[in-house]
């Protein structure tokens, strides 16, 4: 931290952070990973919540994680709370990628299941994680309670995630199979399908298993949220 704390803070880049052309803004952000100072983090944070290009955020992010964690986490965890879809998203994601556990506990849960597909996703992906090992099979119930939900793209995260805690996911994936709906049901195939082949076609397997399900008779073992939440 020598280094970064005696160097004088460039004013200059900060300023460029929000200028209009978006490479200017990139650059910026390069600038200030690659030579990272405690000055920049809070206006870093700030970028983050309001800046519309994805790749700039992207090294908004890594310039970020090229700064202690003591220092970015307490900045972070505030956004979570954000009127913001962007900034609960960004923020966790950026969480995601520091990789610093105590963050866990201040990661409100009610994010698993925000209403805009982009914080879920995120919040997915980074209570995987963060998550504790004694906590896994907690984390795996509440995600399969989003089975059946949004998109391809959202279905995959989440199965991507459920992946991710590995043992801990097959009994609710195995629980959401028998109550669930038929969106729910074939969710859960084409996840299953993931875990055994992380290389299948994700895309392709969930229209298989929905042809699977939609042509199998209506059972009272299948009743249940159409959508899964």
């Amino acid at each position: 931290m020598t280094d970064q704390t005696t160097r004088p803070l460039d004013r200059a880049l900060i300023a460029a952070l929000a200028a209009d052309d978006a490479s200017m803004r990139l650059r910026a952000a390069m600038a200030a990973g690659s030579n990272p100072h405690p000055g920049y983090a809070e206006e870093l944070v700030r970028r983050c919540g309001v800046e519309p290009d994805f790749f700039v955020r992207d090294m908004l992010t890594w310039a970020l994680t090229r700064l202690p964690a003591d220092l970015t986490v307490p900045l972070l965890l505030p956004e979570l709370g954000s009127a913001s879809p962007q900034a609960r998203a960004q923020a966790l994601h950026t969480l995601s990628k520091i990789g610093d556990r105590s963050a866990w506990t201040s990661i409100p849960p009610a994010l698993l299941h925000d209403a805009d597909d982009d914080v879920a996703r995120a919040a997915w992906r980074t209570a995987v994680v963060l998550a504790p090992a004694g906590r896994a099979a907690w984390l795996a119930n509440e995600l399969a309670g989003e089975l059946g939900r949004g998109s391809t793209d959202v279905r995959r995260s989440l199965s991507r995630a459920l992946a991710g805690l590995g043992d801990s996911a097959a009994g609710p994936l195995a629980a959401a199979k028998k109550r669930g709906g038929r969106a729910v049901q074939a969710h859960v195939a084409a996840t299953e399908r993931l875990i055994e082949d992380p290389d299948s076609d994700f895309a392709a397997e969930s229209a298989f298993a929905s042809q699977l399900t939609s042509a199998a008779p209506d059972d009272d073992s299948a009743a249940g949220p159409a959508d899964g939440t």
